[in-house]
């Protein structure tokens, strides 16, 4: 069963719909701990404010199902926010605690004038080492992006793709079964459609943390 997290994010209805045009039909929309169970694959999608999106999850229960989920080795694809949510903190507005599943912060892009922030449109992706959900992406790979904030990882080990705007930044991390974009794969057209289905792919519960 593929467990899509549904805490509120407005890309949700987008997920599902690429989800949907690929073929996919066991996907269970979990709103509480109960709806995580017999997960073998977990989806967090999100758009929005880092601090907003923990509250939310934490009033629904789900930030130890979580943790729990991974630490047992579910895959789990964190898109957009979701990604960001895999790291210690973040600075929006404030300094906010994820879900600490990954070392490291996310932060905002130093206003620049040469730059626009939020960072909004294509850019062509650089995969920076082998990640079963790049597995024959187009050459080159663009994908589609909306934020204005982004991922330091503590371990650039856990890098697994860069764009550059400004300066090169991640924007793709793996840790054997944790995987993060933070682009989004349902608006990415190809791109984006390869990486669902390539993270579909993968068996379940194969890892221990």
């Amino acid at each position: 069963m593929l467990a899509v997290i549904d805490y509120g994010a407005g890309n949700l209805r987008s997920v599902l719909h690429a989800l949907a045009h690929l073929g996919v039909r066991d996907v269970h929309l979990a709103r509480t701990p109960a709806d995580l169970n017999g997960a073998d694959k977990l989806i967090l999608p999100g758009v929005g404010a880092f601090g907003a999106g923990m509250q939310q999850l934490h009033a629904q229960g789900l930030v130890e199902p979580i943790r729990a989920a991974v630490a047992a080795g579910t895959p789990y694809l964190g898109i957009c926010l979701g990604m960001q949510f895999l790291f210690d903190t973040s600075d929006e507005m404030g300094d906010h605690a994820g879900l600490g599943i990954l070392a490291g912060r996310v932060t905002r892009f130093q206003n620049r004038p040469d730059l626009k922030v939020p960072h909004m449109g294509w850019n062509r992706l650089d995969v920076t080492r082998p990640s079963e959900i790049f597995t024959d992406l187009p050459a080159p790979a663009y994908a589609y992006f909306v934020h204005s904030f982004y991922c330091v990882p503590s371990d650039p080990a856990d890098v697994s793709a860069t764009v550059t705007y400004g300066d090169p930044f991640c924007v793709a991390i793996q840790r054997n079964h944790i995987y993060g974009v933070q682009f989004h794969p349902e608006k990415s057209q190809q791109t984006g459609l390869r990486v669902l289905q390539n993270y579909l792919a993968l068996p379940g519960k194969v890892y221990t943390a």
